[in-house]
Order: structure tokens, then C-alpha cells, then sequence
């Protein structure tokens, strides 16, 4: 069987002009696993509230961050995908969740070159309703639509592998000085609380509090928290920070329903406001810089710190197309085509 990679984030609108913003948006958030919410109020509050308020002030934001060649999340997923190709002999597809580089896209282009084996790669780190699985529902849904011969494997997720704590560990260390900060923040994309215990097998583990996510359980492969935290744990240890000197957040909150805590922008507030006047931000759930890094971090985080009198705000790029990130990547599909077990 010829085999073929699909590489998949998130997307990007085609412009950072309102009309595209509001027609991305819409599709983003009418997905049913990222507003979780009987199809009724997701048409309310979508296309009543959301996509009548928010795109102007969406495409404002995107025009602060969008590079002359495109969406920044889309042109780093492109520089990936290609560095990935040299050192992969097997075609390598990119597609995104949402937008025009459709997933039916990427899988059409692997089929025309003749592949019958697909490997789909998730660009996330840790496991969420909201990323990986609304990409592997929807590979599998296209495959019984579109190519019911082809077969597709898809990558878990690869939150706690020691390789890629290893290239976090050290892309953070490369980026920052010891003396550089005070305080590192670990801040991950947020999610609805009710996202976590959906994701619960066993129905019963998640109660989102002091314990459950350091407590063993099966429930951790599901669980976005969990995932989150011990990214945290894991890279704090291999880098061997003190106690106190780091901590985990959320950011990019949506609607009035809890969601996981703490926040980042509170979190930034707070240090600042305790006295910390070096803080460094580091975004492990992002592989690629995008919106939620470039401009709701750097530049509206970095805003929050001085105005509660923080002085010196240092932001880690995402891993994008590092080489060490490029290596391991490719390392982990080359093994998949000699040991295709291998792919969990």
C-alpha cells in the first residue's frame, strides 16, 4: 500500500477583511465540538449574536498580525509541511480544519498521487473535543463519503512524549535567559468545563478540581486539563524550575459559561500586580504562531503587564518550523512507514 501524510490545524480566513473573518467564523463556530450546544442555540448564538458583532472587531485584530504573505498560521503550517517533505520520501499533504484548505482537499491530493495508506497528523500537542477529535471525526467522515478505499491511521496525542518535551524544553530554554524573567507562564487555549467532563470515559473522574488531573486515571487520555498540566509539570522538571517561578493558565475565553481556570489576562494582571516586573509567556497548545499568540499574547498581554506596572514581557514562539521540531516530526512519520503500530 502507498502511504501519504496529512498534516491538519486549525485554518485561517482568506483575508483579514470582515467579510472573510465573518464567513470563516461562522464555520468555526457552527463545528458542534466547539460550541457544544443543541443546533437551535448554536444558530442563535452564532449567526444572531456572534457573527453580527464580532467580525469587525475579529478582522481588526487579524490585520495587527497578518503577514505579506498570508496568514501567519497558514504560511508557518506551509514552511512545515515542506521542511517535513525533504526528509520524508512519502507525499506530505497540509490541510485545515476550517477555510478553504480543506481536509476533502488534502485526502484528494494524497489519492491523486495514488496513496491508500494515510496518516493523519493533528497539529496539537494534547488531545481536545475542539481540535483533534473534530479532525478525526471528520477524516472519517470523508473517507466513508469520498474514499471508501482508502485507510487512515491517526496520531494520538503526543502531550507527554519525551521528544517533544525534550524540543519544547529546549526551544524555551534557546528563546529565554534564566535571568530574562521572574515568572514563565504556561498558557493553553481555553475550553468550555463541560468539554472535560464530556470527554470523561469513565463518566465519573473529572470534577475539574485541586486533584483529579494528578490523580492516575484512564480518563487522562481524553483529558484536555490534564494534558495541559503536564506539559506543564514536565518541562518545569526537565528544565528544573523553582517552585513559584511558573505557573499554568488559560486564555481566549468565549460566551458566559465556565470555562477552565485560571485565565491568562487575569493571570498576567495578577503577577503584575504582585510585583513581578519580568515575565515570560510560553503557548504549548499552539504549534504554530497564529491570532491567539501573536495578538491576544504578545501584543494585548504584553499590553495588560504595563498598565499594572510590569516591565520586561518575553513571549517563546511556537515550535512552527523549527529544524529540532522538523526532526521529530519527520522521525515519527518515517517510523510509522516501517512500523505502522507505531502511529499511537
Amino acid at each position: 500500500m502507498k502511504k501519504g501524510i496529512l498534516l491538519v490545524n486549525l485554518g485561517s480566513p482568506d483575508s483579514p477583511e470582515p467579510k472573510d473573518v465573518k464567513k470563516y467564523l461562522g464555520e468555526f463556530l457552527m463545528d458542534e465540538r466547539v460550541i457544544d450546544v443543541p443546533l437551535w442555540a448554536r444558530n442563535l448564538l452564532v449567526k444572531g449574536i456572534i457573527l453580527n458583532t464580532r467580525p469587525k472587531a475579529s478582522a481588526a485584530a487579524y490585520k495587527k498580525i497578518w503577514w505579506d504573505e498570508g496568514s501567519p498560521l497558514i504560511v508557518l503550517s506551509e514552511r512545515l509541511q515542506n521542511k517535513i517533505q525533504e526528509q520524508v520520501e512519502e507525499p506530505v499533504a497540509l490541510a485545515m480544519r476550517y477555510g478553504r484548505m480543506t481536509m476533502k482537499k488534502g485526502l484528494q491530493e494524497l489519492v491523486d498521487k495514488g496513496v491508500e495508506e494515510v496518516l493523519l497528523f493533528p497539529l496539537y500537542p494534547q488531545f481536545a473535543m475542539a481540535t483533534t477529535e473534530t479532525i478525526t471525526v471528520l477524516a472519517e467522515e470523508l473517507r466513508e463519503q469520498h474514499f471508501p478505499n482508502l485507510k487512515i491511521e491517526s496520531v494520538s496525542a503526543f502531550y507527554n512524549k519525551p521528544d517533544y518535551i525534550e524540543v519544547l524544553s529546549n526551544s524555551i530554554k534557546n528563546h529565554l535567559k534564566e535571568n530574562d524573567y521572574e515568572h514563565l507562564l504556561f498558557s493553553y487555549h481555553g475550553v468550555p468545563e463541560r468539554h472535560i467532563r464530556k470527554s470523561d470515559v469513565t463518566k465519573s473522574h473529572c470534577k475539574i478540581d485541586g486533584s483529579c488531573c494528578e490523580t492516575p486515571s484512564k480518563a487522562h487520555e481524553f483529558c484536555y486539563r490534564h494534558q495541559c498540566k503536564e506539559v506543564t509539570r514536565l518541562v518545569a522538571e526537565k528544565l528544573q524550575l523553582k517552585e513559584g517561578t511558573y505557573s499554568t493558565s488559560f486564555q481566549s475565553r468565549l460566551g458566559f459559561d465556565p470555562w477552565l481556570q485560571p485565565y491568562t489576562d487575569r493571570t498576567i494582571e495578577r503577577l503584575g500586580k504582585q510585583g513581578v516586573k519580568n515575565m515570560a509567556i510560553v503557548t504549548p497548545a499552539f504549534v504554530s504562531d497564529c491570532l491567539e499568540t501573536l495578538e491576544e499574547i504578545a501584543m494585548e498581554g504584553e499590553e495588560i503587564f504595563h498598565e499594572v506596572g510590569g516591565k520586561a514581557f518575553s513571549v517563546v514562539p511556537c515550535l512552527n518550523d523549527d529544524a529540532d521540531f522538523v526532526d521529530l516530526l519527520s522521525k515519527w512519520i518515517n517510523n510509522w512507514v516501517q512500523t505502522p503500530e507505531l502511529v499511537s
